[in-house]
């Protein structure tokens, strides 16, 4: 009798153990990713409480909110051989989380990257004068070429 109810105490704690293990909770903000076997399963979970199935499935999850992502101070050399040092700040956002998970290794370092490379190619082509005077244009012109890269 004492064996029945050893294995019975065991087998309850193994499912209540995999039933831990197989409710995800992701926040309004969140979603969660989630790859069967190492296949991407559409669409996205979340936001809520979900179940996977443990061992089996493998979730990543993606925060929604704005990111604002500080540029470090990068030197440039305007078009005139003037040399100056400028920082910038960078805001994005996921939109497609299954996007920002599967096609990118890693999507913040990319942005950086990506925002780095265009803010000394965009201030490189202009003139010290017009970095001073024709600042929302020169932003305009860095916004779309950031748009350009960072959408798909």
């Amino acid at each position: 009798m004492s064996i029945a109810l050893i294995a019975f105490a065991v087998v309850v704690a193994i499912l209540v153990l995999l039933l831990f293990l197989a409710v995800k909770i992701t926040r309004e903000y969140e979603r969660g990713v989630i790859f069967r076997f190492g296949r991407l399963l559409d669409p996205p979970k979340g936001p809520g409480i979900f179940l996977i199935i443990p061992f089996v499935d493998q979730m990543v999850r993606v925060d929604l909110r704005t990111v604002t992502l500080n540029v470090p101070p990068q030197e440039v050399i305007t078009k005139d051989n003037v040399p100056v040092r400028v920082n910038a700040v960078a805001y994005f956002r996921i939109v497609e989380p299954n996007a920002a998970i599967t096609q990118v290794e890693n999507y913040m370092v990319a942005t950086s990257q990506i925002a780095q490379t265009t803010l000394r190619s965009v201030l490189g082509q202009h003139v010290l004068d017009e970095l001073l005077s024709e600042r929302d244009k020169i932003n305009a012109i860095l916004q779309n070429i950031i748009d350009e890269a960072t959408s798909p």
